[in-house]
């Protein structure tokens, strides 16, 4: 069965995030998006736990659904669909090796209530759970990752947003040069990771050290209507064990939708509070000083990356499943009106078009652009016309700022 999850999600206990984030707002915006099987996050938190465990019931082996689903009117009938849940939360590590601080997020995922408790109790003994959604521990990642198997043999830890500067196991600031050096001798149990907003498969592509381990996508969504800007289409049994074994073995995913990296807040290398950002090439020059105060650069994912690959842009390893990069339809639609994509205007039309065409992904990957401008405008068909060729123009971005992207054709407003 050929369906489309994001695992990588947090509740509104985690800080930063919205206070949406329960479970029927995500049941909510997983249809609008076109999400089949969504990731609870935050299993390591007691009170959200506690909640998912009285309002979830079983529905496909190892996943969940709703107990008492909302009313139907609070998605369009276009976009109804079923949703499933599976357990999962993210783990931020702090701890010192080989010499230096490491910061690294991982995502783990769970086949049943059993193990999150059994993992959840290891834990405990490290450090406190309810103060925030995704707990930071002194935990070096290989012992979670022995926590993590040992909760359940069929449990998976995955790297999150693997190339991020300051949280990641490959970033610029505190990350490691391979999952080896990272996992010592259980480096053979981690068979993903997790692209992140900042990059793309194609850059990974060229590492030849992650042939072999499946690149997941996720929205790592701090707000409700956040779920589902990276995604992980998979082609396998729907069901724990499906999902289990395909990220496990590469077979049964079918591709990742993305964001474009540069549109990611840490792609190029800068210095956010002085308005600079640096090619890799003028990092390098500067000697990873910023050129307008002396501080010290931020050195991005693209940077990284050059360091770290053994081959060129463009290669693209045997048997690598697609990926689609997308741009979200609200600033899509933002753009083509010439509005704030917060603005009701904007946020009319999408729910006009999602009334009438279906969910997000079909509308951004495969409606007719006829249909979408009869249904809208031209300049909006138009550019996702644009989006889908890849004909897209970003100012990166840079040290936690956001890159902005342009559809337009001459003539017309960027979005």
């Amino acid at each position: 069965m050929r369906f489309t999850a994001d695992l990588h999600i947090h509740s509104r206990f985690s800080r930063a995030t919205s206070r949406d984030l329960d479970l029927p707002q995500l049941w909510r915006w997983a249809q609008l998006k076109g999400i089949r099987v969504v990731g609870t996050g935050d299993c390591t938190h007691p009170g959200w736990l506690e909640e998912l465990e009285q309002e979830l019931v079983p529905a496909e082996a190892g996943l969940w659904r709703l107990r008492r689903e909302p009313l139907p009117d609070q998605v369009p009938q276009s976009c109804r669909a079923p949703v499933s849940f599976l357990i999962s939360g993210e783990i931020s590590c702090i701890y010192r090796k080989g010499g230096r601080t490491r910061k690294v997020h991982c995502l783990v995922l769970l086949p049943d209530f059993a193990a999150a408790h059994r993992l959840n109790l290891q834990l405990s003994r490290i450090g406190t759970l309810a103060s925030d959604g995704r707990p930071i521990l002194k935990l070096d990642a290989k012992d979670l990752l022995a926590m993590v198997l040992a909760a359940s043999p069929r449990a998976l830890l995955i790297p999150a947003h693997a190339w991020t500067p300051h949280f990641s196991i490959f970033g610029a600031c505190s990350g490691f040069e391979s999952l080896q050096e990272c996992f010592d001798e259980l480096a053979p149990e981690v068979h993903a990771i997790e692209t992140g907003l900042s990059s793309d498969p194609a850059m990974n592509w060229r590492l030849s050290v992650l042939d072999g381990i499946t690149l997941v996508s996720n929205s790592d969504a701090h707000s409700a209507s956040k779920l589902g800007r990276e995604a992980t289409v998979f082609d396998t049994d729907l069901s724990y064990d499906g999902i289990f074994q395909a990220v496990a073995t590469g077979k049964g995913v079918a591709g990742t939708i993305e964001f474009f990296p540069e549109q990611g807040k840490y792609h190029a290398d800068g210095h956010r509070c002085c308005g600079v950002r640096l090619s890799p090439e003028q990092t390098i020059a500067h000697d990873y000083r910023c050129p307008a105060c002396g501080g010290k650069l931020t050195v991005g994912v693209l940077h990284r990356v050059e360091l770290l690959a053994d081959r060129a842009a463009g290669v693209k390893p045997a048997q690598a499943p697609p990926f689609w990069s997308v741009i979200p339809l609200i600033d899509l639609i933002g753009g083509a009106l010439r509005v704030g994509c917060a603005s009701k205007k904007a946020e009319a039309l999408y729910f006009q078009l999602l009334g009438g065409l279906g969910n997000e992904f079909h509308i951004l990957l495969e409606a007719p652009l006829n249909e979408i401008a009869a249904r809208s405008t031209a300049t909006l068909a138009a550019g996702i016309g644009r989006m889908r060729a890849g004909e897209v123009e970003i100012e990166a971005g840079y040290d936690g700022r956001f890159g902005t992207v342009s559809v337009s054709a001459p003539g017309e407003d960027a979005t």
